[in-house]
């Protein structure tokens, strides 16, 4: 199978399915002496473990990163980083009445038709539990920037929408909420509306926003790796992602040209940041900033109708443990992808002159 590397110098290799043993990966190009926290990247990963609250999966998984090679006393080696990541709390017999049915909004279909055969159980490998290996890979790469800082929260739920940008709310906010919102207010609304979909065995989709900082000027290469266009594919590669915009976005087109144009400071910076901190695929310095849809799980609680592999109509209630909200989880997952593109970007750019 093809696509399961993401990145050209410092690339990533997932491998694993949902309910296999183990998911792991590989990390190439990582220059070596970098000293690792080990710390961080536990950190990093308890932010995306499931179980964590009471408004997503209860999964129980302590997702240890075990590291088999590429470190050695605490420093990158300039060799690939091979990792796994156990799988210790499966309960395959939670997907058995879907073993000849397609599941509505799911890879199941399409998985079956492309390779003949699919792992049922938990999706396999167009699992989001796949997600937990960007998320190790992507706590290194932030490593490796160092100054740079990566921030991302939820800015939305289904009609719950954050109004304000970023530049209104402390970020010290995000981790004291299971909702990972920035408005303590807003937070409490999302959290208890998260709840109320669950009873009713539905889900709900949402919002996260990230702002990038201290991002030096010179990042993204033209014409088809521009910077924001690495970014776009990294957010649209994350399971649920249906949209992503950056800068002004959608909003900049009903702005004129007069009103929308990011005037400079007589030192390069600019006045404004409808930009988005990107012009011509190439940092200028100024914030990166963006948005990610996501849509709502496909997984419901309640009777929906469907086909099996049989072309039959049959209907089917999903069963198992599953998030009625993705966006909490996936902020983590956010920032690693946004990281491993800015590393990719950071080494690449050595290249770029002597």
């Amino acid at each position: 199978m093809a696509g399961n590397s993401f990145g050209t110098i410092f690339k990533l290799t997932t491998f694993g399915e949902s309910h296999g043993n183990a998911i792991g990966g590989i990390i190439e190009g990582c220059p070596a002496g970098l000293t690792i926290d080990f710390e961080a990247i536990d950190a990093e990963m308890q932010r995306r473990k499931p179980g964590q609250s009471a408004i997503v999966t209860q999964r129980k998984e302590e997702d240890k990163v075990t590291f088999l090679s590429g470190i050695f006393e605490g420093k990158t080696t300039g060799t690939p980083i091979g990792f796994v990541i156990d799988n210790t709390n499966q309960k395959s017999n939670d997907y058995s009445h879907i073993k000849d049915v397609y599941r509505p909004s799911h890879a199941d279909f399409t998985y079956d038709k492309k390779y003949g055969i699919r792992d049922y159980r938990g999706g396999g490998r167009s699992s989001a539990r796949e997600t937990a290996c960007r998320v190790a890979a992507g706590a290194i790469a932030k490593q490796l920037l160092k100054d740079i800082k990566i921030t991302a929260y939820v800015s939305g739920v289904g009609e719950l929408q954050l109004i304000s940008d970023y530049n209104h709310f402390d970020f010290s906010e995000i981790e004291k909420n299971p909702v990972r919102c920035p408005d303590p207010a807003m937070a409490a609304k999302m959290e208890a509306y998260i709840k109320q979909i669950r009873k009713e065995g539905d889900t709900v989709g949402g919002q996260i926003s990230c702002v990038i900082q201290n991002v030096p000027v010179g990042l993204g290469e033209p014409v088809f790796d521009k910077l924001h266009a690495q970014l776009g594919k990294a957010m649209l590669s994350i399971n649920a992602v249906k949209g992503f915009e950056y800068g002004s976005g959608f909003a900049g087109t009903r702005l004129k040209g007069s009103e929308h144009n990011d005037l400079f400071n007589l030192n390069g910076t600019t006045k404004t940041n409808h930009s988005g901190g990107v012009q011509g695929g190439i940092s200028n310095g100024e914030d990166i900033y963006f948005t990610v849809a996501f849509k709502p799980v496909a997984t419901l609680m309640r009777e929906q109708e469907t086909i099996d592999a049989e072309g039959n109509t049959v209907t089917m209630t999903g069963k198992g443990r599953h998030d009625p909200c993705v966006v909490p989880r996936a902020v983590p997952i956010v920032e690693a992808m946004a990281a491993l593109v800015l590393a990719d970007f950071y080494l690449l750019n050595k290249l770029s002159k002597i």
